[in-house]
């Protein structure tokens, strides 16, 4: 039978009191509040403070929303949600204590930070709220202890993300506070302690205190699936092993990044679903995933190692003695595609085929294929999903990939269709355009060109809109001529700049010199075969249509 849960209201001067002692279990999230979040709250709170002068205990009072703990007769609190808030408050409370002048005040708000011990009781002095264990020491040091903050400013080594967080708050906290008078950071203080309140929800029970922590989500909190589901999947496991798997959960998010990591799930939730979504990503996966695996083997056999292929693929940087620069070019290209659907068949197949290097050239080359495919066609999201759903089940089957009726091959109509967009009215397709020139620009540079520029824009050559008078109108003088060919790939080029206006119109030769090149080159292969024309006639235009068509044909065997 679960344990009573028990609720308060308390303003902050008694959260932060002997009613209490916080800690943040091993398997909760890191702290991340960024100066975003902080900032927020330091303006709220300023603007509740007001300009008055009546007494702050007569103020409107500011409600900071609940927390959650697992929590018996004792103070000792397990904080399940609402470390957040808690940590923020500690790190106001600290830049308070710092900067002012009033020792006594100073001495005050430290009953706030440091619960004080006894000699005659023999008990030590103990920090209001104990953070995370990678982070305690550095929070005790820089945050909680007298002096620490101004320490933090030269800080820029390896940090964690909680540690960055922790000290760009505190930062924050200390430049605009250091813009307020020094009674009204007095008065600030007053306010935050005695009219800031949170709800405080509590429980013995570490299944009651979880349900909670789901419904408050449920019920609009900011807490993501990855969170509850850390909650619910290392709480499960025994108490001793609670630290080394919290710590293998947390490297995994802090690699991946809190985002990425949270977007990880919903993949997994695809390679055991195979389907679109019917409900939230954590009820699937609950259902899905959880109801199928053993917390420590759902760590250890799921989660990281399809971690470690998410990285891979996100980040295209998988490493091998041989071919992994052909590996992370495939990687490249599928980065460049317009959805995220493909990326469960790949996690999938890169788990199981780690150490296969050819096995997964092969694969991630027909992927790009099938994937670029599907987007040059605007194949809709259903018909994406099931047939990366065909795949995922191929995959798992251990089916040949390679045959023609492999869900991972381009079937004829399929490619017809390809051929046939690629043939039309590219520029149009505002998506599509930029992948598939430089791809093309690419395969005419042999595979070996690099596109990392701050900006690459596509640009015509024939100008939409030719101005009377021109070069242009005599080599092509029928609008009809122009509207078949002013937006095909015979007709376009890729520039490491942005668009100009003006230079669109320039004659052909001038638009070569100053518009396309740069120093009489261009870094791109699809340009510098432009540069080398003379005129740019319909004829001219046909001929490179049909020659790059061609070789797009070849890139994605069509």
């Amino acid at each position: 039978m679960s344990a009573d849960i028990e609720g308060k209201q308390f303003p902050l001067k008694e959260v932060f009191s002997d009613w209490f002692a916080f800690s943040i279990p091993y398997y909760q999230r890191p702290y991340a509040w960024t100066t975003e979040q902080a900032g927020e709250l330091f303006d709220d709170l300023v603007a509740a403070l007001g300009e008055s002068d009546e007494p702050v205990r007569e103020l409107d009072p500011y409600f900071l929303g609940s927390i959650v703990l697992i929590k018996g007769k004792d103070p000792e609190a397990q904080v399940v949600d609402g470390q957040q808030r808690l940590i923020t408050f500690t790190i106001l409370l600290s830049v308070l204590r710092e900067l002012t002048a009033d020792t006594k005040v100073a001495g005050d708000l430290e009953r706030f930070l440091v619960e004080k011990g006894s000699s005659l009781l023999d008990t030590p002095d103990r920090y209001r709220l104990t953070v995370r264990a990678r982070d305690q020491y550095f929070f005790e040091k820089y945050i909680q202890s007298r002096g620490g903050i101004e320490e933090l400013k030269q800080l820029n080594g390896s940090l964690t993300d909680s540690q960055i967080n922790f000290r760009d708050n505190a930062l924050l906290f200390r430049s605009r506070l250091q813009e307020l008078p020094e009674a009204k950071r007095q008065r600030l203080a007053q306010y935050v302690l005695h009219r800031c309140f949170l709800v405080v929800v509590w429980t013995p029970d570490i299944d009651s205190a979880y349900r909670i922590f789901s419904v408050l989500n449920d019920r609009g909190m900011d807490l993501s699936h990855a969170d509850i589901l850390k909650a619910e999947i290392i709480g499960q496991i025994p108490e001793g092993q609670q630290a080394e798997y919290a710590r293998k959960w947390e490297e995994a998010e802090e690699q991946l990044g809190r985002e990425a990591f949270k977007d990880l799930f919903a993949y997994i939730r695809m390679i055991y679903r195979k389907t679109k979504p019917r409900a939230t990503v954590l009820k699937e996966f609950r259902e899905a995933v959880c109801a199928t695996e053993e917390p420590r083997q759902l760590v250890d056999r799921v989660l990281l190692p399809m971690a470690d292929a998410y990285n891979d693929i996100l980040y295209a940087n998988y490493s091998s003695p041989a071919l992994a620069g052909e590996v992370n070019r495939y990687l490249g290209w599928l980065g460049r595609i317009d959805n995220t659907d493909w990326i469960p068949p790949a996690i999938l197949f890169l788990v199981r085929n780690n150490n296969q290097p050819e096995k997964l050239v092969h694969f991630f080359r027909d992927l790009e294929r099938l994937a670029a495919g599907m987007m040059i066609t605007r194949t809709y999201i259903n018909q994406r999903i099931d047939r990366y759903g065909a795949l995922l089940k191929a995959i798992e089957a251990g089916e040949d990939l390679y045959t023609d009726t492999s869900p991972l091959q381009l079937t004829a109509e399929e490619r017809r269709l390809v051929i046939e967009a690629l043939d039309g009215d590219i520029y149009r397709q505002v998506k599509v355009r930029l992948l598939v020139l430089l791809r093309l620009d690419a395969a005419l540079s042999s595979g070996e060109a690099v596109y990392n520029y701050r900006v690459i824009s596509v640009e015509h050559v024939l100008p939409q809109n030719p101005p009377q008078g021109s070069k242009w109108l005599e080599w092509f003088p029928a609008e009809g001529d122009r509207d078949q060919w002013t937006h095909r790939l015979g007709n376009l080029v890729l520039l490491s700049r942005s668009k100009n206006s003006q230079a669109r119109n320039f004659e052909f030769e001038r638009k070569k010199n100053e518009y396309f090149a740069r120093k009489g080159t261009s870094p791109f292969a699809l340009t510098t075969q432009v540069l080398m024309e003379e005129e740019w006639t319909q004829d001219v235009v046909k001929q490179r249509q049909q020659k790059l068509l061609d070789t797009l044909k070849q890139v994605w065997r069509l």
